[in-house]
């Protein structure tokens, strides 16, 4: 690596680093539930999900816009990912996304993440059946990413998105960024190292005209107009701020039979400190088994098992081709089961 890659490297490292002292701060108390746009921290992808989430330095292919953007260097050509998880609560989670590879510029993605809530009726204290309307509610998430490889190890990415969370008639929305890095060692087979921040960004709060109300500001005084028109004023809340670190590494890696091994360390702004752990076997790289165990040592979590199978295959066309099924485990709250594909060209 020649001198400037190395200066490239280093103010990289140290953006990244100075972003991490707002995630770290000692938590005695959990902060579950404080933080908005939790669907921002939902799984993306058939392999990664299967593995448990351990995915900051395994990220290799488009869902790494979700969980690395420096994974995004590592894809060759272009390639387009779209998974669909049946979600709880009859909830649909589905994320496109694409990464172009610019020769001699980088690698440029785009990414649309969103969370639905099927229609409902609007019931009132007058109308609990129902009045006749209708409401829904849904998350999104829209993202631009670039990443690059410096030199022949080290991999950087970051990525901007307009984050945006709406019920009916009222919404909230900011930007947010993430930043990530990868880099390739040496050891075991080329074992992998990676960090990210991700969803570091402003605050949201709701408007609109649902917040809309009228008011007697004088109730005690008659004959005065008890139909003033108000708008209530909620409070701002922040997003959930992640600091991921995590190591991959091949202890199997032949023609018939091939191992990967994933270990992340989480540390919310939204939670305690947690382990995420995965592994996968090939055959022939063709054929995946995936297993994983999510939030690990975090107290009174609900997430836990996760599984999956995938299949690779490369047609006569030229083009690659991924499916993946992934399954996870939500204790109380039941199984969450998606489907995942991926084209390469």
């Amino acid at each position: 690596m020649n001198e400037r890659n190395r200066n490239t490297c280093l103010s990289f490292l140290c953006i990244l680093c100075a972003c991490i002292p707002s995630v770290l701060n000692a938590q005695n108390v959990s902060k579950v539930g404080t933080t908005v746009a939790e669907f921002l921290q939902i799984g993306v992808g058939g392999r990664a999900t299967a593995m448990g989430g351990a995915y900051v330095a395994l990220a290799n292919d488009v869902s790494s816009l979700r969980w690395n953007p420096a994974g995004a260097a590592n894809i060759d050509g272009n390639e387009i990912l779209a998974t669909h998880n049946a979600w709880i609560a009859e909830l649909d989670y589905n994320f496109v996304g694409a990464v172009m590879n610019l020769e001699g510029i980088g690698r440029v993605g785009i990414s649309l993440t969103m969370l639905s809530v099927p229609e409902m009726l609007v019931r009132t204290e007058d109308f609990q059946q129902g009045n006749g309307e209708r409401f829904d509610a849904a998350d999104l998430a829209l993202g631009v990413t670039y990443a690059n490889s410096v030199g022949s190890r080290f991999n950087v990415g970051g990525t901007l998105k307009f984050v945006q969370q709406r019920i009916w008639h009222t919404s909230a929305q900011t930007f947010a960024f993430d930043l990530g890095t990868q880099y390739k060692t040496d050891f075991l087979n080329g074992m992998v190292i990676g960090a990210s921040i991700t969803n570091f960004g402003g605050t949201m709060e709701m408007r609109g005209r649902d917040l809309r109300t009228f008011v007697d500001p004088d109730p005690i005084s008659e004959g005065n107009n008890d139909q003033v028109p108000v708008n209530l004023e909620t409070d701002s809340w922040d997003l959930p701020v992640n600091f991921q670190f995590g190591i991959s590494f091949m202890p199997i890696d032949e023609a018939m039979h091939q191992v990967t091994v994933a270990i992340d360390a989480l540390h919310p702004s939204s939670n305690f400190e947690s382990v995420n752990a995965g592994a996968e076997y090939g055959y022939m790289n063709q054929i995946f088994l995936r297993a994983g165990y999510e939030s690990l040592f975090l107290k009174d979590t609900e997430v836990g098992l996760n599984a999956g199978v995938g299949i690779h295959r490369t047609l006569s066309s030229g083009l690659k081709g991924k499916v993946s099924y992934n399954y996870k485990s939500v204790g109380r709250l039941g199984d969450v089961h998606g489907l995942t594909l991926e084209i390469g060209f």
